[in-house]
């Protein structure tokens, strides 16, 4: 099966949706801990330490959301079989994944000085976004191609 150059894009995003929805499934694995060091809201945080559900159950929530990225992005490419919505479900996610790069960017410049894991984060999610434009136009583009 030969890609074009923006289903790669795509593939590579759904690829890093996946992982980071594996992170943050470990997380619940890994304890108080692993959320601090993900930077986890501190409500998840408390919420780790004193074993209550909105930990695991936030973070099933935020994972099955990433997880369902890389459904929409593998779809879109023909990896797994065409879903309802893809195109408009790229669009979303490309627009909140573009916003989570960008969020971010004030917080580069705070007195407390730089967090490097927020840049970082920042970065990839902000790569992720601009994949998802890219699968986004293509898909776009085939589907007025096929009417």
């Amino acid at each position: 099966m030969k890609f074009s150059f923006k289903s790669k894009l795509l593939i590579s995003a759904g690829f890093i949706a996946a992982t980071s929805a594996i992170w943050h499934l470990l997380c619940i694995w890994g304890g108080p801990s692993w959320f601090t060091f993900a930077r986890a809201p501190q409500q998840i945080i408390d919420s780790s330490q004193q074993g209550t559900l909105l930990a695991p159950i936030g973070t099933v929530v935020v994972a099955g959301l990433m997880l369902s990225c890389t459904v929409f992005a593998f779809s879109a490419v023909g990896l797994i079989r065409k879903i309802p919505l893809v195109t408009p479900a790229l669009m979303t996610i490309a627009f909140l994944c573009t916003l989570r790069g960008l969020i971010a960017i004030p917080t580069f410049t705070n007195p407390t000085g730089l967090d490097l894991w927020q840049v970082i984060a920042s970065t990839v999610w902000f790569y992720v976004g601009i994949c998802f434009i890219a699968g986004s136009i293509e898909q776009y583009r085939l589907g007025k191609s096929a009417t």
